[in-house]
């Protein structure tokens, strides 16, 4: 990060962080000037459309400001929530920041009160963001009175964020003993941190990976009160917000800011039930290979075939930049220079959250953030995130109205680029490899449909028991137990699963409900694109840089279309997701052949 600033207590950084700041009160003068909030009379004149291009220009402009350095700040935050410095900043840039909240839902509210077709016809800027006016214009119907929506985004430092907050410095901070075998026959007791643990389910000793599991749970109970009281805090907040706001129900807000039709959600969710007993043919196989009678939940994550190749992070980072050279010239230099500028933080370490993302800084330059570990999956995981910083590149001329891509659009290239590694590496395994691969994409692929439907169910009754009462941790385990059971059914062992994976998902605390559905229509989306490049490579990639760069501009539907997509049809994702079946096949199959 030192390549943006020196540190965070900087005079660059000072500098950067007053220039923004200045901007602001810059914006809050034209927003005054011109009248930028709700209004009765919807007509354009050219007042208007002044007032328009030069608000929304020094808008767009400050956005750009403001990313990067809200990212530089996230990037010590994220690392190391003990950082205290950039925790104060973090805070200090939240709160003086309040008024950007205020002014952007004047901004909304102006408008969805104007006539937005005359003013797309009037305008050139407007013209170039009719889709995120068109949005902007709906969302404005779901607002509450203007004081209303500036006194909750004032509430929110003390509410929604704080309990956010929270849940980020008691998960990266947590430490737990672990009892490990000592490789003598004997026993040694570490205290590690959290993500640390967690990575040892991917031991390839299975003492381990129980131990490891033990300790986790036990961690998890240590912190599960105020962790419940953060969950309580912002789902109850959501709740009310959700209500006062005119929304249907808690999901509806969420496919309204993922550009996603309620129909498109039940096809897919419909696809997802059905493959159900797939995953739990591939479940029962891999439990097979490990001499269990069921699979427990520390053996998810368990290395089979020629397993358990360790991979060093060199070693991945070598194969990925390899495998995207398959696919294009600049695909490639994107993974090089990423590793050679050093974006990716690896490492597991105390004080570092767990997961994995990556977020963009400044024009084409992405961050990525891992929790490495030896194998395929973190291979896979990479790939992944390289794929966000592609897709960053093709958005880097875009506006930020114009590059606000949601999130099941925004895991188009991340997955097309996990699909293009994993397909590599499993046309040129020997057979012991290809069982270690395809176990490494089942099992990612098995997260992200059947597990992340568990997540869905489990958000659903939270919010459903929510509105009427607090629920306190047995109750939350017992409805985390409940979705995991519904879901993975006799695919796991019912007496050996995790009860405390809401403690765990930093994502049922990010204030944006619903945060995971969109990873599997990323996956199915982008397994079906892979299936169009398949079928025309060379008309495929003349389309698929633009269709990156446009995911801000139109919903998944049109998107789709391009390619001959119909999101909201079921046989779309059947059809996805009978890749997964086929792998699951030849998976039993090499499952079963004799060692």
């Amino acid at each position: 990060m030192t390549t943006v600033y020196p540190a965070v207590d900087s005079p660059e950084f000072d500098a950067a962080w007053a220039g923004a700041l200045a901007d602001l009160r810059t914006l809050g003068e034209l927003c005054d000037r011109y009248g930028v909030r709700r209004r009765e009379d919807p007509a354009i004149d050219d007042e208007t459309v002044a007032g328009f291009e030069q608000v929304t220009e020094r808008l767009n402009a400050l956005d750009d400001a403001l990313r990067e350095v809200y990212a530089y700040l996230h990037a010590f935050v994220a690392t190391d929530s003990r950082d205290d410095a950039a925790q104060a900043r973090t805070s200090e840039l939240q709160t003086a920041l309040l008024p950007l909240q205020q002014l952007e839902t004047r901004y909304t509210a102006w408008i969805g009160s104007l006539d937005v077709e005359a003013l797309i016809a009037r305008s050139a800027l407007a013209r170039e963001h009719a889709f995120a006016l068109r949005k902007a214009a709906e969302a404005a119907r779901h607002q509450m009175s203007e004081a209303e929506e500036h006194l909750a985004a004032g509430l929110n430092l003390s509410g929604g964020s704080a309990w956010s907050k929270l849940h980020g410095n008691v998960s990266s901070q947590l430490v737990v003993d672990v009892t490990l075998p000592d490789g003598a026959g004997g026993e040694k007791s570490e205290r590690l941190p959290m993500s640390a643990v967690r990575g040892l389910a991917f031991s390839p000793d299975a003492a381990v990976r129980k131990a490891a599991y033990d300790a986790e749970l036990a961690g998890w109970a240590t912190v599960a009160v105020p962790l419940a009281a953060a969950m309580n805090g912002i789902k109850g907040q959501v709740g009310t917000l959700n209500e006062h706001r005119g929304w249907a129900d808690a999901i509806a807000p969420a496919l309204f800011q993922n550009n996603v039709e309620r129909e498109t959600l039940e096809a897919m969710h419909a696809a997802c039930r059905e493959s159900f007993p797939d995953f739990r043919r591939y479940l029962r196989a891999k439990a097979r290979l490990l001499g269990q009678a069921a699979l427990p939940w520390w053996d998810l994550f368990a290395p089979v075939g020629e397993s358990g190749r360790a991979w060093s992070f060199d070693e991945a980072a070598g194969f990925v930049v390899d495998q995207f050279g398959s696919y294009s010239p600049s695909l490639a230099a994107l993974a090089e220079r990423a590793i050679r500028e050093r974006w990716v933080d690896a490492e597991p370490r105390a004080g570092k959250r767990d997961g994995a993302f990556c977020m963009s800084l400044r024009r084409d330059e992405s961050r990525v953030f891992l929790n490495f570990e030896p194998s395929f999956n973190s291979v896979q995981t990479l790939a992944h995130e390289l794929g966000h910083a592609y897709h960053n590149v093709q958005l880097a001329g875009r506006t930020p109205m114009q590059r606000d891509t949601p999130m099941p659009l925004a895991e188009t290239a991340s997955i097309f680029c996990q699909t293009i590694v994993t397909n590599a590496a499993l046309a040129t395994a020997r057979e012991a490899e290809k069982l270690a691969i395809l176990e490494g994409n089942l099992q990612d692929a098995c997260q992200v449909v059947v597990d992340i439907h568990s997540r869905f169910l489990f958000e659903s009754r939270v919010f459903e028991r929510r509105g009427r009462r607090e629920l306190a941790v047995d109750e939350l385990n017992a409805l985390m137990l409940e979705a995991q059971r519904e879901t993975y059914g006799d695919g796991l062992d019912g007496a050996a699963l995790h009860q405390y994976m809401w403690a765990m998902k930093p994502h049922y605390y990010s204030g944006r409900s619903f945060y995971n559905w969109p990873y599997t229509f990323g996956l199915l989306f982008g397994l079906g694109l892979y299936a169009r490049y398949r079928e025309d490579a060379g008309a495929f990639r003349a389309g698929y840089d633009d269709l990156l760069s446009s995911t801000g501009l139109e919903g998944a539907a049109d998107l789709g279309r391009r390619f001959g997509i119909d999101v909201t049809s079921v046989d779309f994702w059947r059809a996805s997701l009978d890749v997964c079946r086929d792998r699951v096949a030849e998976f039993e199959a090499l499952a079963e052949r004799p060692a």
